[in-house]
């Protein structure tokens, strides 16, 4: 064995004897833990039939299980919500494993979700025994069988999914919202039939289990080559679909790969650590997923009333302009007579003016003449301050 290490450039690597919590503190913890901040993470064990990845992932669950809420209870500032899933994919086919009778489940292209799983179940998390819980029921669902290799062999590979948001106040009433995924990937055993003497039923599944791991081989090789505008053959197994995300895109992955220290597996050692290789030079593109609650609601809000509005049979703003510029327009032509009449009153003074009058008469005449200039010069300004308002009107239209 110290001669395939040999050959490998590994960043941890652990002997028979070590605890599986040194195996999370040293491997995994920081990569679950980011999920806390918005950042996605995943985490699976891969490796030959009977080489130990569900023992190893099983500790590795727990551990993360209880950090992440010892993480909670010393961050009172924040508000957390926990949602978990769980699916298992067996001979290709996707099930829900807190809801087995629903039946194999579709993957769907969502433009900003990317692939997601439909009607998969989401349960909220009330508190820590709550989610071992949830996902002892998951465990117990999933597809086991008995092999030459393992009595208890996984025949499916299972993804435990916890979703957590989590919300901090800051001034002005604005709320950051966080959220992120933290998957769990236990993945069945790459085997050989001759090994594990299928036949029938096993045979099946040895049939696919070993295909999906060949396209999560080809996948890790294409993206370790660092080559660009090559075709990724994400879409050749549902495993390499729903994980596309957390192979070269947006999520922190750790990778445990397991082997056995039999002779007999040599050849299987050798392609777990070819795997390994490969999966050290692959480059993920991180990132904090945040949005301001507030200005979701918001922009929700605005996006229900102008469908409201599409939807409703009443008078649209478009029709409610119109009526506006049309009473503009009559009050536009009525102060126009208005105008119009004061001009001819006031010419009409004036001319009187011109004829000699007593002095009482001729005072009395400027008067007139002067309240008359007055009004006119009002409703002038008056039309004007209307024209205005109908011109701007109008352009917005």
């Amino acid at each position: 064995m110290s001669d395939l290490l040999d050959h490998t450039h590994l960043i941890r690597v652990f002997d028979p004897t070590c605890s599986t919590y040194k195996v999370y503190k040293e491997g995994a913890r920081d990569v679950a833990l980011s999920a806390l901040n918005g950042i996605n993470a995943t985490i699976f064990a891969y490796g030959q039939t009977s080489s130990g990845k569900t023992f190893t992932m099983r500790g590795i669950t727990e551990n993360a299980v209880k950090d992440i809420y010892e993480h909670i209870k010393s961050t009172p500032e924040r508000d957390f919500v926990l949602r978990l899933s769980a699916l298992e994919i067996y001979n290709e086919t996707v099930v829900d494993l807190l809801n087995r009778e629903s039946g194999p489940l579709q993957l769907l292209d969502d433009p900003e979700k990317g692939t997601i799983v439909e009607k998969l179940i989401e349960e909220v998390v009330n508190d820590g025994q709550h989610l071992k819980h949830l996902i002892g029921i998951c465990e117990a669902q999933r597809q086991v069988g008995e092999t030459a290799l393992n009595d208890k062999s996984s025949r499916s590979h299972q993804l435990v999914r916890l979703t957590i948001e989590s919300s901090l106040r800051e001034n002005l009433g604005c709320v950051q919202s966080f959220l992120a995924s933290l998957n769990l990937v236990d993945l069945a055993g790459s085997e050989r039939a001759s090994q594990t003497n299928a036949d029938g039923t096993r045979l099946k599944e040895w049939s696919h289990i070993n295909r999906s791991l060949l396209t999560l081989t080809t996948v890790i090789r294409k993206l370790s080559d660092g080559k660009r505008n090559i075709h990724i053959p994400y879409r050749d197994s549902k495993l390499t679909r729903i994980l596309q995300p957390s192979l070269g895109g947006n999520a922190r992955t750790a990778i445990i790969c397991t082997m056995s220290p039999a002779l007999s597996h040599v050849e299987q050692s050798r392609n777990t650590l070819s795997f390994a290789t490969s999966a050290k030079k692959v480059t993920n593109n991180a990132q904090i997923n945040m949005a301001n609650k507030k200005l979701v609601k918001h922009l929700q809000k605005e996006v229900a009333r102008l469908e409201a509005e599409l939807r409703s049979p009443e008078p649209s703003s478009y029709s409610c302009l119109t009526t506006q510029l049309m009473e503009k327009d009559m009050k536009i032509q009525q102060m126009e007579r208005e105008v119009k009449e004061l001009k001819h009153q006031l010419e009409l003074e004036r001319s009187a003016n011109k004829e000699p009058k007593g002095l009482n008469h001729a005072g009395h005449s400027r008067r007139v003449s002067k309240c008359l200039f007055l009004r006119l010069s009002m409703r002038v300004h008056l039309l004007w301050k209307l024209g205005n308002e109908r011109h701007l009107e109008g352009w917005q239209q």
